[in-house]
């Protein structure tokens, strides 16, 4: 990166959010969602284009990601009425099990019949849950959707990512169980339950520390009534409630989601309105920033490493969400255009999913240092001559994972909102028209 930039990001950011403005017009024009333009900018500006965005200086801009992620619950759980989610009654439930079991299945077998590893296999099962919701909301907001579809996709991408942690909590335990059955160690299944405790702690203590500071939060909006000044204690609530969730390692999402939902099932439908309302403005921003800066997380350098076990990847949760979703919206009785196309716009991964794929690396990483799990996996390797070393080391296993759900984040972070869009369209809740500018009041 230039000196230049290097001392002042804030030029970087400026110009970033300057041209992105207009990328984001171009990709509206060619009938693509906005977000589409912002991530494109963000891959040309970061470390597989000019280079402007270094990764040590998207590092330091991580709270911008933080904060805008903060946003995107608030605005889930601020469209999470239970009266509106009553008409769609246990279909939301059901599709939210099954669309989120059905990719852990669907990739775990699939993985399994290419790797014939089950410990690589579940490991694989246990990411591919994980979903992005700030592309699946950003489309919705962009094309102003409304209808049964929008409300399933706002509560499926709201609620999955729980459920995910939660499965990925079990997986992993299981998938190290696995290993040492392999490797012939002992102990590997001891820490079935004790992994269960840890995500289901922190996702209960989320809905509460969110429950709590959403009542505080709906005593002191009633006392409001200028859009300034709602904003402000908006703003002021996310930002404080995701520097809570980081240091306590909360959920992020579902901690600010659960601030929207106390207000829209607590507050007066008036009041609802008066405080979501100045967030038609600020939300476009928010999408621009994170979406750009998503964009330069893409390695677009990775994309050559996809290989088969990618290409698997990809078609096993392609498969299990939406095969998952529709199965569950059957079972749910839901109306005919959730049933065909919830599935569609759900596909969306990033972050989380990486994130996951990163905790597998560090408890690999210290499984390695015992040392009878390296001679463990020495011993296998002398007598299994035959058999990759990759489907048994932990360090491999840990860099496959990585390096693949990378390179598979960047297709279905292009393809997901795309997708989501089709969906809505087809669903019949956006027209085919373009979508309102920016800067427009819903």
């Amino acid at each position: 990166m230039s000196p230049v930039f290097q001392q002042e990001p804030l030029i970087v950011i400026g110009l970033a959010a300057v041209i992105a403005f207009y990328c984001g017009a171009l990709a509206r024009r060619l009938r693509l969602p906005s977000i589409i333009g912002f991530m494109i900018l963000g891959v040309i500006f970061g470390p597989s284009g000019m280079r402007l965005l270094e990764t040590e200086l998207l590092d330091h801009l991580s709270f911008i990601t933080e904060i805008s992620l903060g946003f995107v619950a608030f605005a889930i759980g601020a469209e999470l009425s239970m009266r509106s989610l009553r008409s769609l009654g246990r279909g939301i439930i059901s599709i939210i099990l099954a669309e989120s079991f059905g990719a852990f299945a669907a990739v775990a077998l699939a993985v399994y019949l290419l790797t014939r590893s089950w410990p690589v296999a579940v490991l694989f099962g246990a990411v591919a849950p994980a979903s992005a919701p700030a592309g699946t909301v950003a489309v919705i907001q962009e094309y102003r959707a409304r209808g049964p579809l929008t409300k399933a996709l706002y509560a499926v991408v709201g609620f999955d990512d729980g459920l995910a942690i939660l499965i990925f909590g079990f997986a992993a335990a299981l998938s190290r169980a696995l290993l040492f059955e392999t490797l012939g160690l002992a102990g590997g299944g001891e820490g079935l339950l004790n992994a269960m405790r840890q995500p289901v702690g922190e996702l209960t203590l989320s809905i509460v520390v969110g429950t709590l500071l959403g009542v505080i939060f709906l005593i002191v909006v009633r006392r409001l009534e200028a859009p300034r000044d709602m904003l402000i204690m908006i703003f002021g609530f996310i930002v404080f409630t995701t520097g809570v969730a980081e240091k306590f390692h909360f959920s992020l999402i579902l901690t600010n989601m659960t601030i929207g939902f106390i207000l829209v099932n607590l507050g007066s439908e008036p009041l609802t309105r008066r405080v979501t309302a100045p967030l038609h403005d600020v939300m476009p921003l928010v999408f621009l920033l994170f979406f750009t800066l998503a964009g330069a997380h893409l390695r677009i350098d990775q994309l050559p490493r996809l290989g088969i076990l990618g290409l698997v990847y990809i078609a096993g949760r392609s498969a299990g969400l939406i095969g998952g979703a529709r199965l569950g919206a059957m079972i749910g009785h839901v109306p005919v255009a959730v049933r065909r196309y919830v599935g569609l716009g759900i596909l969306s991964q990033a972050g989380v999913a990486i994130g996951l794929s990163l905790i597998v690396h560090q408890d690999m990483t210290e499984l390695m240092q015992q040392s009878q799990v390296r001679h463990a996996v020495a011993e296998f390797a002398r007598s299994h001559p035959g058999i990759s070393p990759n489907l048994f080391d932990p360090l491999h296993i840990a860099g496959i994972l990585i390096t693949t759900i990378t390179a598979t984040c960047i297709f279905f972070e292009i393809v997901g909102p795309i997708l989501t869009r089709f969906a809505l369209l087809r669903a019949g809740e956006i027209s085919t028209e373009a979508p309102r500018p920016s800067t427009a009041r819903s």
